[in-house]
């Protein structure tokens, strides 16, 4: 919930726990008053509400916290890795949209939500339909990203999918199901992506077009987002001046993400073999490769582990992997200063 958007008599009451905020009254003053982060309430004349939606902040955006756990100043671009997508998604009393858009039944939808967990979202399950990775059991959904400091930086998704503004076409149109404009020819192919093929998402076209004239401002407010800076107290700051020089030179981090973007300049795309893992995820992209992920603001999206699907739970562990994968030697003193470096991106 948005501080900034309350009255100074509301936070003074909720300061002295004076609302219920389980009453959906409260609720729908709070919606009126737009300071629900990614809800938005739309209300007529008599002040009734008479649809609820929702925004991209609502998977992109947490608060500072200021005045109570979930209530402070607005984060815009920090991934909410604390969302449960499939838990609220499951809480509808009718699925069967979505059953008949997958070809399954309800009960199936229903697992597949379950297994998500919080911080994570599957936007490609509407694509081809592979709610699991190969053992049957491990959710194929990925970790929501972080949408700051993307300025300069090409491909904003995990896998290269596609740009930044055509990520929010493809959300607001293919997942969202908005009213507006989407054309990719590479959905078409119904050997790959079997659930958009059949649905015609290559090609969506409203009569009323709500969507595509919004993109462009969208877009440069996305590229307007800075990287948050670490607070002073949160890295060791002699090891993370050590560590710079192990990112540089001996770790070798430096030759795809470069500074000061902390990602390659042009395509900043890789095979998986290329970064020793699995090519599970990369091979539901078009690009078939996964992204050199931009490293500033790091250490405000270690929530849910790292890599698209949050296989590394720590850095030390993403730091092991690329050591192992690339045999380059480094010593305890090393991935200790590198880790703190990385903290102070």
């Amino acid at each position: 919930m948005s501080v900034d958007a309350l009255s100074p008599d509301l936070v003074t009451a909720l300061q002295g726990g004076q609302v219920d905020l389980d009453d959906p009254a409260s609720t729908q003053a709070l919606l009126k008053a737009n300071a629900v982060i990614g809800v938005k309430g739309v209300f007529d004349a008599k002040e009734r509400m008479t649809s609820v939606g929702i925004t991209c902040a609502l998977c992109h955006t947490q608060v500072d916290n200021s005045l109570a756990t979930g209530i402070g100043h607005r984060l815009d671009g920090w991934a909410n890795r604390d969302l449960n997508v499939g838990a609220i998604v499951n809480l509808s009393p009718d699925l069967s949209a979505v059953a008949r858009l997958l070809q399954v039944d309800e009960a199936t939808v229903r697992t597949v939500l379950a297994s998500w967990g919080p911080g994570k979202f599957d936007a490609e399950l509407f694509m081809d339909g592979k709610a699991f990775r190969e053992d049957g059991r491990s959710s194929s959904a990925t970790l929501i990203p972080s949408i700051y400091g993307l300025s300069g930086v090409n491909m904003g998704t995990w896998t290269g999918f596609g740009s930044t503004t055509y990520w929010n076409a493809f959300v607001a149109n293919l997942e969202m199901h908005g009213q507006g404009t989407f054309y990719d020819h590479r959905l078409k192919n119904e050997e790959r992506f079997p659930v958009a093929a059949r649905a015609g998402f290559d090609n969506v076209r409203s009569d009323k077009d709500l969507i595509t004239a919004k993109l462009g401002d969208l877009h440069a407010y996305q590229l307007a987002i800075p990287a948050p800076k670490p607070p002073s107290n949160s890295f060791d700051t002699a090891a993370a001046a050590r560590g710079k020089t192990v990112f540089a030179n001996q770790a070798q981090c430096a030759t795809c993400h470069v500074p000061p973007l902390f990602t390659e300049p042009g395509f900043n795309m890789h095979k998986p073999s290329e970064i020793g893992i699995d090519g599970f995820q990369a091979n539901r992209s078009p690009t078939v490769q996964y992204r050199t992920s931009p490293l500033k603001g790091l250490w405000a999206h270690q929530k849910g582990g790292f890599y698209h699907d949050g296989r590394f739970a720590t850095l030390a562990d993403v730091v092991n992997h690329y050591d192992n994968t690339f045999r380059l030697g480094l010593s305890a003193g090393d991935k200790t200063d590198l880790i703190e470096y990385l903290k102070s991106l």
